[in-house]
């Protein structure tokens, strides 16, 4: 057992634990240990070909091969000549495929077969017995590409073009969900994504077969196709995952999963959605572990950040964020809460959903369905004696009104807006309803917030193009007002970063005080103009004008603070 745990943890770096309980288990149930360790989440599949050719000393099945295998299926019909049909498929059930048969001599046979799991010896037995002077050159698969050459020998349709399931059919969904091509699959998808650091993963149907997307820093990249006959099995798994109907793909669904995928415990946002050819499904990845609630790591600039810290310290008030979904406004809103988590202060939040469980804060869960919302929510939540409240989002004006009154009977509000800038979350709560002498007395500070991408450390390389794009926006200003010497910087591309020039995000910050300056210019025509020009005399940036301060500091390339907030 000792030499075995060795292997695990040297050579497929299992985690000691992990190698432990997979051989306690081996030992009362059975089973090849590298599966229970795939099972249990510890090891990623894919390592497994590797594994396999490396301690069986087999080559491996290349990719160029693999897609010849797929594209001209003329083998299959010489493998059939040569041995029958029965033969082949019979083999097949033992996690073998024979891709060639070859007869040099009349009593002479050279087989070549493909196999994602060679330590199971049973289809070689068949072989044996079927062909007991065959020479056999075994050649390792990964169990995608055995899954989708077996569909192709074995001729099996999975596809079905009804909305309506029959009961047979819902039952061949639910088999095929649960095989291991299909688990394996969908784990493999789900670790690529962590391993590149996305935060979604979108599944779409794309000529007849299944597009895979990571939206890695903000921007969605192509990753891989699935296969026609895998992808509604991987949708399918999906659904039973996160407990939705198989049955149904005319209307939305939405879900939550927790698994745990090459060693990490992971909760999935899953969103399903009807499109021409099929359902869209997105994923959104939520990494407990991974996060930071830190106002020092969102970046934002030293002058924002100690008029910030003061704010924070009010024991009543509005501290609105604004900006688009997908602009880290939650992040930054942890972080603030984090700050002033203490003993001696109490916070609730009321979310939809809750995303991330925080220490030490008690959060409440909308639940519209039941009438639930964020403004009964929040009549509750004040008769619990809160000295801070986080509502997610205020959407109406009744939500609106009663945090408004919350901050003048004593307690200091967070929450969002979805406005472009932080002057419009004005107008925005005036259009909702709120009073303008009830806005004046409640509203402290307002954020308008948006991420850029932080170049990576690795591979940038000076940008000397960029001086002349700033002085034709006249922002040069920006350096003289900030005491900055410029060193614009531009993305290359490299093995650290997924060759896009980009690692992470950080925040580029528009703040706005209100005080009674501010206040004074409310209810005039030209309110948003002029709230501008107050924020500017104040020495305050807007989006635009805080990006480029962060290029100049060689952050983030000037290309990606006009893509965002240009």
């Amino acid at each position: 057992m000792q030499n075995l745990l060795s292997v695990l943890t040297e050579q497929l770096n299992v985690a000691a634990d992990d190698a432990t309980k997979a051989l306690l288990y081996q030992q009362r149930n059975g089973g090849r240990i590298e599966q229970i360790l795939v099972r249990m989440g510890a090891l990623s599949s894919e390592s497994l070909p590797g594994f396999y050719a490396t301690m069986l000393q087999l080559p491996r099945l290349s990719s160029a091969e693999f897609e010849s295998l797929q594209q001209d299926i003329e083998w299959l019909a010489t493998v059939k000549q040569q041995l029958g049909t029965e033969a082949l498929l019979s083999v097949i059930q033992e996690n073998l495929l024979i891709i060639s048969a070859d007869k040099p001599k009349p009593t002479a046979l050279n087989l070549r077969v493909i196999s994602s799991c060679p330590s199971d010896y049973a289809g070689f037995e068949r072989i044996s017995s079927l062909w007991p002077t065959a020479q056999v050159e075994t050649l390792v698969c990964s169990e995608d590409q055995y899954a989708v050459l077996r569909k192709i020998v074995s001729d099996e349709n999975t596809q079905v073009q009804s909305n309506d399931l029959s009961v047979l059919e819902e039952d061949r969904l639910r088999e095929l969900a649960s095989e291991a091509p299909t688990v394996n699959l969908l784990n493999n998808l789900i670790a690529k994504g962590l391993r590149r650091r996305a935060s979604d993963m979108h599944i779409e149907p794309w000529k007849q077969k299944g597009r895979v997307r990571y939206r890695i820093d903000g921007v969605l990249q192509e990753a891989e196709l699935i296969q026609p006959s895998m992808l509604l099995p991987i949708i399918t798994r999906l659904k039973l995952l996160s407990k939705m109907d198989i049955a149904e793909k005319r209307r939305p669904q939405d879900g939550k999963i927790e698994m745990r995928i090459d060693g990490r415990n992971v909760d999935i946002r899953v969103s399903a959605l009807p499109v021409g050819d099929g359902e869209s499904v997105v994923m959104r990845f939520l990494l407990q572990d991974s996060l930071s609630y830190d106002i020092k790591t969102l970046g934002i600039e030293p002058d924002i950040e100690e008029a910030l810290l003061q704010e924070l310290q009010a024991t009543s008030g509005v501290i609105l964020m604004t900006g688009p979904t997908g602009s880290g406004k939650t992040t930054s809103l942890y972080s603030f809460l984090s700050r002033r988590n203490e003993p001696g202060v109490k916070i609730i939040t009321i979310e939809d959903p809750i995303e991330y469980q925080l220490d030490g804060i008690n959060q409440v869960q909308v639940q519209s369905e039941i009438g639930y919302t964020f403004a009964n929510a929040l009549r509750s939540v004040v008769r619990q004696d809160p000295d801070i409240i986080m509502i997610g989002e205020i959407r109406d004006l009744e939500t609106a009104g009663i945090a408004m009154q919350s901050a003048l009977t004593g307690h200091l509000v967070f929450s969002t807006l979805h406005t472009n800038d932080a002057p419009s979350a004005y107008t925005r709560l005036l259009d909702l309803g709120i009073e303008d002498f009830l806005l004046s007395a409640a509203v402290r500070v307002i954020l308008a917030q948006r991420l850029v991408r932080k170049l990576c450390p690795h591979c940038h390389q000076a940008d000397h193009e960029a001086e002349a794009t700033v002085r034709r926006l006249q922002l040069n200003w920006v350096a003289e007002h900030n005491a900055v010497q410029p060193e614009y910087r531009k993305a290359v591309g490299c093995e650290h970063c997924g060759y896009t020039g980009y690692a992470g995000r950080i925040a580029i910050i528009e703040y706005m005080r209100c005080d009674d300056e501010l206040r004074q210019l409310l209810g005039q025509q030209d309110f948003l103009v002029q709230a501008r020009l107050l924020n500017r005399r104040r020495g305050y940036r807007n989006l635009l004008e805080d990006g480029v301060l962060k290029a100049m500091r060689g952050k983030t390339t000037l290309d990606e603070v006009l893509r965002v907030a240009g």
